[in-house]
């Protein structure tokens, strides 16, 4: 499968974004599937993850209660709806599919294919 991450942007601090994430090759029901983001000088870290069935979802305590993991299978698409947002969520966001599990996927290392990013940049 092929990730096409978008939607990020420039934003000013308390506003929104919602990135996508269409998946191409195979059909995204097949797989659980998360949000990373790696912010400049910083390792890469988890956001966001949903399970197969969109059942479960589990979130970073950074952005619990602000930033929201959908997906809509029929149309093959990832989606993380940012509000609130702090400087400190600048980084590049990646998506993410494990094609092993049926529940949610904290770990980096148990993904399988990766989107090749999409910039955040929140001004304060």
């Amino acid at each position: 499968v092929q990730l096409q991450a978008s939607g990020g942007g420039l934003v000013q601090a308390g506003g929104s974004l919602r990135l996508s994430c269409v998946a191409s090759g195979r059909t995204l029901s097949s797989y659980s599937l998360g949000w990373f983001r790696q912010a400049p000088g910083k390792e890469r870290e988890f956001v966001a993850a949903i399970s197969k069935s969109g059942a479960t979802s589990y979130y970073a305590d950074s952005v619990k209660g602000r930033f929201t993991i959908s997906r809509d299978n029929a149309k093959n698409t990832l989606h993380l709806q940012m509000n609130a947002l702090k400087p400190e969520d600048t980084g590049v966001y990646y998506c993410a599919a494990d094609d092993f599990e049926y529940g949610v996927v904290l770990a980096q290392a148990e993904y399988d294919y990766w989107g090749q990013g999409t910039q955040v940049t929140v001004s304060s």
